[in-house]
């Protein structure tokens, strides 16, 4: 544990009514914190994760487990005027309140924002949708792939000449749940401050925007849309900049080289360890500018050089040597690398019915804040020691409540 004995977030209690990955995704990081993250679910399945990307309808899919770790689950059936009132008196406990249902539906629940500050005041309730209030779309339903779509993030990815593509990593949900979650921190200082919670609001097309800025950067300085740079970056100018096939020539057996445009110095290291100084007076190379009007000769300068070395030689040789470059790792060479176990930034996580997962963890060191990997939930899981701990309920109450289909 931390050196302090705490974790950061220790004493912090989020109502986590979120599903899939968004919401999910920003619970987690302050679960990782240290803040107790209660999800509530519905009795029947839970969290849809839970069993949308199941093998066989029953397990808890691999999906929900790395999404959900640290967490604990209660049982709430919304819909029952007995388990809606579970919940309110678990808002009054709570700091944080947290959902990202459809539009609409947690007004329907009679958990809208109005309700909730009314029984605690000092609760941040936070919200993830697909498109803001306000927003032409706002009723519009969203997933991932949507918000990258009509955020930007779609128009600048891809090769220049082919049609959008959708990056491999999960911004429009993840990337908006990290948002989420430093704003609710930064929500939880205030109210420090002033005793009072506060609504926050994201939606994943405005989350989207933060993560274009370059793009925009680069429209403000041409007066032109930013197109896709395929392996390159929208701000473009650069040579080398991209991928460089290395042996034995598999599908990810690539080397990224980047040189800096600022000065020659790692186009000098680059010259050397590729055993052409004698470029480095050549006036034809002499700035980044002409460098980038070149880009093709550099590219065919490279690939004689990275073609007889494996990825792993060429980043150890190229970065050893100070010249930017990384190797185009997999999901398995990732998983499977033993740095990465030794530093905690994969953990595994043993789960009563998957067993052994091993799962990135987060990833952020603090000297003084260490949360151990704790199992995601199985669904109900905490339903007796949260809502005695929470709201001193009885074991007979638990399980009236579950009799009556309340939880």
């Amino acid at each position: 544990m931390a050196n302090n004995g705490s974790a950061a977030l220790d004493g912090i209690r989020i109502l986590d009514l979120t599903q899939f990955e968004a919401g999910p995704s920003c619970t987690e990081a302050l679960a990782w914190l240290g803040a107790e993250v209660v999800k509530v679910e519905n009795p029947k399945g839970g969290d849809q994760g839970r069993l949308a990307a199941s093998e066989d309808g029953e397990t808890d899919a691999y999906y929900f487990l790395v999404f959900n770790a640290n967490k604990k689950s209660v049982t709430c059936n919304l819909k029952s005027e007995r388990g809606l009132d579970i919940v309110k008196r678990m808002v009054k406990e709570a700091d944080v309140f947290i959902e990202n249902f459809g539009p609409g539906v947690i007004e329907r629940l009679g958990l809208g924002y109005d309700v909730v500050k009314e029984i605690n005041p000092a609760i941040v309730y936070a919200q993830v949708k697909g498109f803001a209030q306000g927003s032409p779309y706002e009723n519009y339903l969203s997933f991932d792939m949507i918000g990258q779509a009509t955020g930007g993030v779609m128009s600048i990815t891809g090769e220049r000449d082919g049609k959008p593509i959708k990056p491999g990593v999960t911004l429009g949900d993840t990337g908006t749940g990290m948002l989420l979650a430093i704003s609710i921190l930064g929500a939880l200082y205030q109210r420090k401050e002033t005793g009072e919670g506060q609504h926050i609001q994201i939606a994943m097309q405005d989350a989207m925007l933060q993560y274009c800025r370059l793009a925009f950067s680069t429209q403000a300085q041409t007066g032109k849309v930013t197109g896709r740079a395929g392996d390159g970056t929208v701000s473009g100018g650069n040579a080398p900049m991209g991928l460089y096939p290395c042996k034995p020539g598999g599908s990810n057996d690539y080397v990224y080289i980047y040189v800096n445009r600022s000065n020659n110095k790692q186009w000098h290291r680059l010259l050397e360890v590729i055993g052409r100084p004698e470029l480095i007076d050549d006036e034809r190379y002499d700035n980044a500018k002409k460098r980038a009007k070149r880009k093709a000769e550099i590219d065919t300068m490279l690939l004689p050089w990275t073609e007889v070395r494996t990825k792993d030689e060429a980043m150890e040789e190229l970065g050893g040597a100070g010249v930017p470059a990384g190797a185009v790792f997999d999901t398995k060479e990732l998983r499977d690398n033993p740095d990465f176990e030794r530093r905690g930034i994969f953990q595994t996580m043993d789960h009563p019915t998957r067993g052994k997962v091993k799962l990135p963890a987060w990833p952020v060191k603090m000297s003084d804040s260490e949360v151990p990997l704790a199992p995601s939930p199985l669904l109900g899981e905490h339903n007796e020691s949260v809502l005695a701990d929470w709201l001193q309920l009885s074991a007979e109450e638990v399980r009236d409540l579950k009799e009556d289909g309340a939880i």
